[in-house]
């Protein structure tokens, strides 16, 4: 189950723009800002909103150069803080300015002093100094933002003792601030009402950071379920639903979501990582990673063995680490059996997220590691488009969206709706589906998702399918690409053949190339087939033994045309017509 929290705060919205429209001239006080306790004529009264975490058998005292600093203060019970019987955030303390030392008054300076968790602190761990030229008789809400001791991380994890179970997070969000909710049925908020509460402290466990929760020994075999949230700010996720505190859980998060991980097996991964529960039998396992126009993701062909081991929810993975840099390629994965003759197509990835498969010797399935033996829950099936506009995109923009006006708006708002990505004959297309337009007039604008580049109007008439290039200048009609076909009669007795080839682009892939599976059988001969769009390139094409370590000398064509061949072990010839 979820709380949607925000939903309540959309419903109230209209309410609150009446109230506030009538009433302009009213100050909106929240309830930790009420009055808590009474003035006094003879006393200045601070009253006190402290941070999450603050508990409430806490000494807490005011310090400065008008009493003295804090060597003096933490002594005398005249500078400690009391508790506000109804309120869990606020303290308050009564100032008398004949207790005021050397002159010294509030508007020179003065803190506040956990005796358990410190000095107080800025959001950013800087010093924070208040300052106030206020008399008796008033009243003044202050707040205090973090404790010393919010920012400790200690050397050694035993130096911590926790109260009940805790919840390990490695934070990587990238919110400003993390904060947990946790609910339960017929139970109170474990930690206080929404947003939650933020982290108990910090701790580094065998090189990692994590920020931790601390549960409460009391909620000892309770049941909850949490939401990480950034403070009430607008994002947040269900994490464990359903969770009994009765163990640790360590946990790794990101802005979407959580995975449940080994504190023994915790990494720093260098990027995103692929993570592969390796079903294969095979000996060795390398990954293999190409994409259009960029390097080899990891090496040359065969690929690169895995970075580590990690179990997750008592599945083991091997993973690969992709690199830091690499966030936000595209890339197309083959695993293999270290380059000795097997091999798959595995998926072609977006670096903007970890991946997790579970692989055979012949295929694999992405899954979901908090739930080991389910796959996620398949995408729909797209409703099938009248048109199609196929994009060669050329632009260098980080992202591509088109908009289209005219006889109808297409694609949704400004600025349009991001495509999907096809190969044809081995060429990488971003396609637009064009729906319920047939026979209309529009004018297409490409633009790089609303960021402050596009291109002019290019009008189409949706009758037909569309071939386009897009460059960041322009926008340009191309020929359907033409598809040609390499026909092989292999007399290698290699156990497998592939096709790479290099010269005007790169064909077929990276090394070792596309394996050849398709026959065709004319007259009585039967040929091994690879076909792939043509434009009149000039390329060189090695045929190898798939990466096994047999190869022949380049042998260069014109692909503008069929071309026939007899592959043996020692070369290659054009066979004639």
């Amino acid at each position: 189950m979820r709380k949607n929290i925000y939903n309540l705060l959309f419903m109230l919205m209209p309410f609150l723009a009446l109230t506030l429209n009538s009433c302009d001239d009213d100050e909106i006080v929240f309830d930790h800002e009420l009055p808590q306790f009474e003035l006094r004529d003879d006393a200045i009264l601070l009253e006190v909103i402290m941070p999450q975490g603050t508990a409430a058998d806490e000494t807490i005292f005011i310090a400065g150069e008008f009493n003295g600093g804090e060597e003096v203060a933490s002594e005398d019970l005249r500078w400690q803080l009391e508790k506000a019987a109804n309120s869990d955030v606020k303290w308050g303390i009564y100032l008398n300015p004949a207790d005021f030392v050397s002159g010294k008054t509030l508007a020179d300076g003065f803190y506040f002093v956990s005796k358990k968790q410190g000095i107080e602190r800025t959001v950013k761990d800087e010093e924070s100094i208040h300052t106030l030229n206020v008399g008796v008789g008033t009243r003044t809400n202050i707040y205090v933002n973090r404790w010393a001791a919010y920012f400790d991380v200690p050397e050694d994890p035993s130096q911590v003792t926790h109260d009940g179970h805790a919840i390990f997070v490695v934070d990587n969000t990238g919110w400003e601030e993390l904060t947990l909710y946790a609910w339960g049925t017929d139970l109170p908020e474990l930690f206080g009402s929404w947003p939650g509460a933020q982290p108990t402290g910090t701790v580094d466990i065998k090189g990692v950071t994590y920020k931790y929760f601390d549960t409460g020994a009391a909620n000892e075999g309770l049941t909850y379920n949490f939401i990480f949230n950034n403070n009430g700010a607008g994002s947040q996720f269900d994490a464990m639903q359903g969770f009994v505190l009765d163990r640790d859980i360590y946990i790794e998060i990101t802005a979407d979501g959580y995975t449940e991980v080994d504190p023994n097996a915790v990494v720093t991964h260098d990027g995103y990582a692929i993570f592969i529960e390796d079903g294969s039998g095979w000996d060795e396992l390398t990954m293999y990673a190409w994409g259009t126009d960029l390097p080899e993701l990891l090496g040359a062909w065969p690929g690169a063995l895995p970075t580590g081991e990690v179990t997750i929810q008592g599945k083991t993975y091997k993973y690969f680490d992709t690199g830091e840099a690499n966030k936000g390629l595209t890339y197309n994965l083959i695993m293999n059996n270290n380059g000795a003759g097997s091999q798959f197509d595995l998926a072609q990835v977006t670096l903007d997220r970890d991946y997790y498969f579970s692989i055979t010797n012949a295929a694999g399935t992405e899954v979901d590691p908090n739930n080991p033996g389910e796959t996620p829950e398949p995408e729909p099936t797209p409703e099938p488009a009248d048109y199609s506009i196929f994009v060669k995109d050329k632009t260098g923009w980080d992202a591509v969206t088109l908009y289209a006006w005219g006889d109808k708006e297409m694609f949704g708002g400004w600025p349009g709706a991001a495509p999907t990505k096809v190969t044809i004959n081995g060429e990488a297309y971003l396609c637009f589906a064009v729906k319920g337009a047939v026979g209309e007039a529009l004018n297409l604008i490409f633009n790089n998702n609303g960021a402050g580049s596009q291109l002019a109007d290019f009008a189409i008439k949706a009758e037909r399918d569309y071939y386009l290039e897009i460059t960041a200048e322009g926008c340009k009609e191309i020929e359907r690409p033409a598809t040609c076909k390499i026909y092989v009669d292999d007399t290698t007795g290699w156990e497998a053949i592939s096709l790479y080839a290099w010269g005007d682009v790169e064909k077929f892939g990276g090394w070792p190339g596309t394996v050849f599976s398709a026959t065709e059988t004319i007259g009585e001969k039967t040929y091994k087939v690879i076909s792939a769009a043509a434009a009149g390139e000039t390329l060189n094409l090695i045929f190898n033994s798939n990466g096994a370590g047999s190869q022949l000398a380049d042998f260069p064509i014109k692909f503008n045309r069929d071309y026939y061949l007899t592959v043996a072990a020692n070369g290659c010839t054009e066979i004639a017509n």
